[in-house]
Parts: structure tokens; C-alpha cells; sequence
């Protein structure tokens, strides 16, 4: 009973909408702003940068903090109480019950969800996140080419990623890498097709 309300609470703290709540302070509609999405980066083109700053920090703690704590109370359990709490805020972040299940692309989320699992590869990966924002300017690509190392160096440095004591948080990160990928679509076409938006260039 203790896990599935863990499940359920860690789904409504992920679900929360920090993007679309803090447009909705500022007077703005972000569902119809922009890309029409409710993460940082929208935030942050619609709104200006400190904005979007405030969204992905956010959206972050929503996915760390459910981790941490399903951590505290259920140390004897090892990983899988962490993992239930990391899956449920990360599906919590993408279809939200608050804004009928129209979430965000789960970047800000699933960040703070791996720093508290895998802080190492974590920091990898925002390492080239942030080298390939900087060259390119795309931050679809930088989230896209972030995803894809983290699921490489997981497989490569980890002895026995499908191990039994491995394999709960391997398949973790490629449903999570997956799912990044998936939500991202829109983007990779647009990136195709050379008609994607660079950072700090504003909609409209």
C-alpha cells in the first residue's frame, strides 16, 4: 500500500505544471505560445530567458526530490522504490491530470530523476548537453544527443547493465531515453528539415 502511494504522489508532484503555471501568473497562455509546449524552453522563448531558468529548476526538483525521498523511507528496498518514484514523476511531467495529460518533453524531469540515480553519467551528459547547445544553438539536439550518451556510457561502463542487480535501472534509462526521443519527433523533422528554432531566437 506504502508503494503505491509513493506511485500516486510522485505522479500529481510530476504532473504539477510549473510552466504553464508560472505563464498563467504572468498573464500568458503558454498552450497557445509558441511550440504550445509547457517546458523551459518554451517558457523561455516566449517569456525571456531568467523565466525559462525558473521553469527547468522547477521542473528539475519535481523529478529529484520524489527520488530522494522514496530513497528515505524505503532504504531497505533498494533501487526499485526509487525507480517507482522516478517512473511516476516522469509520466507525471508528460501527461499531466491537470492540463488532460498534455505535459512537457521530460528533459528538466528526467534530469533530476538520473542526477539522484546516476549522478555521474548525469553530469556527462549535461557536459554535452551543454557543448552542444553552445556549438549549435538547438536545444532539441543538445537534449536528443544528451540522451543517447547517457544510455551509451550506461551500457558500456556498467559491467552488467541486464545483470540482475543492473537491469531495473538499465531498462529505466532507455524507456526514459526513449520516451525523451519520442516527444522530441517534432523537433527531429524540424531539425531534418533545417527549419528548426535556435536558442534565443523568439517565436512569432
Amino acid at each position: 500500500m506504502e508503494l503505491i502511494l509513493l506511485a500516486v504522489g510522485s505522479y500529481l508532484v510530476g504532473a504539477i505544471p510549473f510552466g504553464y503555471a508560472v505563464a498563467r501568473l504572468r498573464g500568458v497562455d503558454l498552450l497557445s505560445q509558441g511550440s504550445k509546449n509547457i517546458g523551459a524552453t518554451n517558457v523561455g522563448r516566449v517569456m525571456g530567458l531568467w523565466w525559462g531558468v525558473l521553469v527547468f529548476v522547477l521542473d528539475f526538483a519535481k523529478g529529484a526530490l520524489p527520488v530522494l525521498l522514496a530513497g528515505w523511507l524505503f532504504p531497505q528496498l533498494g533501487d526499485a522504490p526509487r525507480l517507482l518514484a522516478g517512473l511516476a514523476a516522469f509520466l507525471g511531467h508528460l501527461f499531466p491530470i491537470y492540463l488532460g495529460f498534455r505535459g512537457g518533453k521530460g528533459v528538466a524531469t528526467g534530469a533530476g530523476i538520473m542526477l539522484v540515480l546516476l549522478p555521474w553519467l548525469t553530469l556527462a551528459g549535461a557536459a554535452l548537453w551543454a557543448v552542444v547547445l553552445l556549438t549549435t544553438r538547438y536545444m532539441s539536439l543538445a537534449s536528443l544527443s544528451a540522451a543517447v550518451l547517457f544510455v551509451v556510457l550506461r551500457l558500456t561502463l556498467v559491467p552488467e547493465p541486464f545483470g540482475e542487480e543492473q537491469r531495473l535501472l538499465t531498462w529505466f534509462c532507455l524507456v526514459a531515453a526513449a520516451a525523451v526521443w519520442l516527444r522530441h519527433l517534432g523537433n527531429i523533422q524540424r531539425l531534418l528539415a533545417g527549419t528548426e528554432n535556435r536558442l534565443g531566437r523568439k517565436y512569432g
